[in-house]
């Protein structure tokens, strides 16, 4: 966390001022008004970044004054949920498309409509961008870069097993054949083709996409079935039985931040992240990495999806909301900002801005660039909104799929899973 402390005779050195002010006749407003929190999850790669756009906001705005904080991915949803509850949520927090809406239809963030043109000047966002996110036809968050899950891979690894590593149109049967040629070519010990991502929500979704399903109906129900879930686990079991994955304790070391994911420590050659998470992956691994698109189907089925990495939103109650949308607008719309924060949370949704980025990329970013550019063809449309309870599922199918990694059958899983899930939505 980032702040500042005040010494005791800062604070009577201050109390001075105001008391002159007052004698003065003078309208005096304290640090504390002019102060925003601003809170969002990520790597310390992105804290870096995010820290010098704010820095470089204040020295631009004499009277403005931001305290930063951020947490792994796990961590800030409790942390976030707690403080809202509390009524003591940060002015400026970064948002997920899975929350955004049970945010917005419980009064916990404002709509941003009324700063467009002005505090916001987002409008060559586009209108697909801005509709992706906004909720019930108002705009509740800003697009802080568009993504798309992907695969990572140490291009070095899969040269020493002997293996091509997948790339556009790999399909699923294939990438287990390439995974399984990966155990028998390599000399590493504890070291495997790929992480299991029979927990990862983003593949899961894909995959069901892919087969004609959906992860979540428009009515907010689920998409898929026993024998659906059941058959996505058995395929990491199968995996696993061949070698291709990493076990199921060793899975368990990955807690959702870059710097556990089974790349970075060690344990395996692909990953499936999000594609604005390649630059800190890359921060963080010695080993040259490239990015590619996951998996699909025999017949070539698109399964991914273009979406805003993340958004900034404005708590419900921020005392200063116009201030905290122009910090917003500073580091997704203004050169300086801009160029700051590059492309780690996603390719900005700007034109303008892309094109002022492009010439100063370096070239990890230029790949993540390319990548959205080539990704067209084998992306679907933005799938429904995630239903209040979304958050919950997701922590049941991490937990199924390593009760399944430890000997429960596939399709004991997948049962499981979908009694577990349908019970959260309908209680939510």
């Amino acid at each position: 966390m980032k702040g500042y402390s005040v010494s005791r005779r800062a604070l009577l050195k201050a109390g001075t001022g105001v008391a002159a002010a007052s004698l003065l006749g003078l309208k005096s407003v304290s640090a504390q008004e002019k102060s925003i929190r601003v809170f969002w999850w990520g790597s310390q790669e992105r804290a870096d970044r995010t820290n010098r756009a704010v820095d470089a906001y204040k020295k631009a705005n004499a009277g403005i004054d931001a305290k930063t904080e951020f947490a792994g991915w796990s961590d800030y949803w409790p942390r976030l949920a707690t403080r809202v509850a509390g009524r003591n949520a940060p002015d400026l927090i970064q948002m997920d498309y899975r929350y955004m809406f049970e945010y917005a239809r419980r009064g916990a963030i404002v709509p941003l409509d009324q700063y467009l043109g002005n505090a916001l000047k987002i409008e060559d966002f586009g209108k697909a961008n801005l509709e992706s996110c906004s909720v019930d036809g108002k705009l509740f968050g800003i697009n802080l870069g568009v993504n798309s899950s992907c695969a990572v891979y140490d291009m070095s690894a899969w040269e020493q097993a002997g293996v091509e590593p997948m790339t556009f149109g790999t399909n699923w049967d294939e990438f287990a054949s390439k995974c399984a040629a990966f155990a028998k070519g390599n000399k590493r010990r504890r070291f495997y083709a790929t992480m299991d991502a029979s927990g990862h929500e983003p593949a899961f979704e894909l995959w069901l996409v892919q087969n004609g399903k959906v992860l979540y109906t428009e009515d907010g129900k689920l998409g898929f079935d026993e024998k659906d879930a059941g058959n996505w686990f058995k395929y990491w079991a199968d995996l696993r039985k061949a070698g291709g994955c990493v076990p199921a304790d060793v899975q368990a070391l990955d807690k959702s931040t870059l710097d556990t994911t089974m790349l970075t420590l060690g344990h395996a050659a692909t990953v499936f992240p999000h594609s604005n998470q390649f630059v800190g992956l890359q921060q963080l691994n010695k080993a040259k990495l490239d990015i590619t698109a996951f998996p699909v189907t025999k017949g070539g089925k698109p399964g991914q999806y273009l979406k805003p990495s993340q958004m900034w939103s404005i708590a419900s109650d921020s005392k200063l909301p116009e201030v905290a949308a122009k910090l917003a607008n500073f580091t997704v719309a203004e050169p300086e900002g801009t160029k700051i924060l590059g492309v780690e949370r996603g390719v900005p949704a700007s034109s303008a801005v892309r094109e002022q980025l492009a010439p100063d990329l370096d070239d990890v970013s230029k790949k993540v660039v390319d990548y959205i550019g080539k990704l067209g063809p084998y992306t679907a449309k933005l799938p429904p909104s995630p239903p209040k309870g979304a958050g919950e599922v997701f922590t049941v199918l991490e937990r199924v799929s390593q009760e399944v990694g430890f000997g429960t059958s596939p399709e004991e899983g997948g049962k499981k899973f979908v009694t577990e899930a349908q019970t959260i939505l309908k209680r939510g």
